[in-house]
């Protein structure tokens, strides 16, 4: 008799197998490249493994025979480590090694495990392949409560303990695995989401071969830097290619669910938390760590960089630090003096002027923005609603003189309702003659280092580094935001 399956609500298990000849294990496998799945087969052989990831072996003594196999089986694990080990050194392709994973020493399948830390490589693997979105957890204080010290805004942070509320929160007609990944050169700790719409958490959740089973929309990142009031998420939202099957559960409800249960994991008796938007999104973790973690970095941005470095002489402290002033800008070469006519700029610059630009550009930028330090942001975006200029009593235009036939005229009265396009337009009308007029103005920067990108700009004279605004040397720490009387607004509402 086949067993039961019965509905739950606790989280699927690490160790649920699914299947090898489902297309998601192959097509997952084929994501990394052949260095990392010897990598990564390695780790699932060490003996703190094999629990989830214990690969097929034959007994001592059993009369199974697996020499006419491809693959033949091993009889331990220390033999079927030392062939893995050999093939770290010899030549050859990434499929024959998907091969003898799915039909040699895992051919019964792999775990959800062993999926996960396939992700988990190809995210270390490609550190740009999420758009994480940088939230900050905030204490809802309550009516006639005193404002919490800083050491009390940033709640306690306990893996099982957060894990287990977050699972209250999922819905009962799917299910999730968790997993929890220490990243190898940031403080970070990163949790790893993949949801089932099954209301089982046995193998008959993966039994089914749908691609949405596996489907990469279902599966979301969430980071928690060491000491910092802020989290990272990566929630995919990709939409349904045309011609596939059409989830059952909408990926904007599985977001949307996730974004609200991280607060309420957060949250205990008496102590309540929110999510704020800080305007900051990246594809670099770095940049992220840099603007919104655990360090002195967090509100340093641009020129103020220097405060923020550690040095046990004083030299951090603003007024002991002694900051290189530029020297006067020498006067330019006049066309014709030294330089073939018919150019306007000469071929060789003065070495002072570029000195002066340069001295410049560290003064506005500080030890930020530099091409080399691998905290860049590739997409900057501003809104400015600055007061556009007016004119001033001298340069304002001369009136025109009316007609002779426009004196005489009247004015005349148009009879019947104003449509609501001429009220709208009066309206509009009475606002700028009130606040001044403010056109709508999109600024958007992209590249691989867009602060980077703008300090060269000021470098090579491009940019006036002693005009340019603070907002462009990425002092503000935001990617996205609305300049309004020289200053950045930053939005509080998620």
């Amino acid at each position: 008799m086949s067993g039961l399956s019965i509905p739950t609500t606790s989280a699927l298990s690490s160790s649920q197998i699914v299947p090898s000849s489902n297309p998601a294990v192959t097509k997952t496998l084929n994501r990394l490249s052949r260095p990392s799945l010897l990598s990564l087969v390695l780790d699932w052989l060490d003996e703190r493994n094999q629990d989830n990831t214990s690969p097929y072996l034959v007994e001592e003594g059993s009369d199974e025979d697996g020499e006419q196999d491809l693959y033949p089986s091993a009889r331990s694990l220390e033999e079927l480590r030392e062939i893995w080990t050999d093939l770290q050194g010899q030549k050859g392709s990434k499929r024959d090694v998907v091969d003898r994973i799915i039909e040699g020493d895992w051919r019964n399948g792999l775990t959800l495990y062993q999926l996960a830390m396939v992700d988990m490589q190809y995210l270390y693997d490609h550190p740009n392949s999420q758009k994480w979105t940088a939230l900050k957890i905030v204490r809802i204080e309550a009516e006639g409560e005193e404002q919490h010290s800083k050491s009390k805004t940033i709640p306690r942070f306990h893996p099982a303990t957060f894990l287990r509320n977050l699972q209250r929160e999922v819905l009962p007609d799917v299910k999730a695995h968790y997993n929890l990944d220490r990243h190898s050169t940031l403080p970070l700790l990163i949790l790893r989401i993949f949801i089932v719409e099954s209301p089982y958490n046995t193998s008959l959740a993966l039994s089914s071969k749908q691609t949405t089973t596996f489907d990469s929309s279902k599966t979301f990142y969430i980071a928690f830097p060491d000491d910092s009031p802020y989290v990272y998420v990566s929630l995919n939202t990709t939409t349904t290619a045309p011609g596939q099957p059409v989830s059952r559960t909408d990926n904007k409800s599985l977001r949307k669910l996730t974004l609200e249960g991280i607060p309420k994991a957060f949250s205990r008796p008496r102590e309540r938390y929110k999510l704020e938007q800080t305007n900051m999104s990246a594809r670099n973790l770095n940049a992220l760590v840099d603007r919104r973690g655990g360090g002195r970095t967090n509100a340093v941005g641009g020129g103020w960089s220097y405060y923020a470095e550690e040095n046990k002489d004083g030299s951090d402290n603003p007024l002991n630090l002694q900051m290189l002033t530029p020297e006067k800008s020498s006067p330019e070469p006049v066309e014709g003096e030294g330089a073939p006519k018919g150019l306007k700029r000469t071929m060789k610059e003065d070495p002072r002027v570029v000195k002066r630009r340069k001295l410049v550009a560290a003064g506005r930028f500080g030890n930020s923005a530099k091409p080399d330090d691998g905290k860049g942001i590739e997409r900057f975006d501003v809104r400015i609603d600055d007061v556009f200029p007016s004119l001033s009593s001298s340069e304002q235009p001369e009136e025109d003189y009316a007609l002779a036939d426009e004196l005489d005229s009247e004015p005349v009265k148009k009879k019947g309702r104003r449509s609501t396009i001429s009220l709208a337009l009066e309206r509009d009308v009475e606002d700028v003659e009130r606040e001044g007029f403010r056109p709508n103005i999109c600024v958007s920067f992209f590249g691989q280092h867009v602060f980077a990108g703008i300090r060269g700009l000021v470098e090579m004279g491009v940019v006036d580094g002693e005009m340019m605004p603070g907002w462009m040397t990425g002092e503000e720490g935001v990617s996205l935001g609305i300049v309004r009387d020289g200053k950045i607004r930053k939005r509080k509402a998620i």
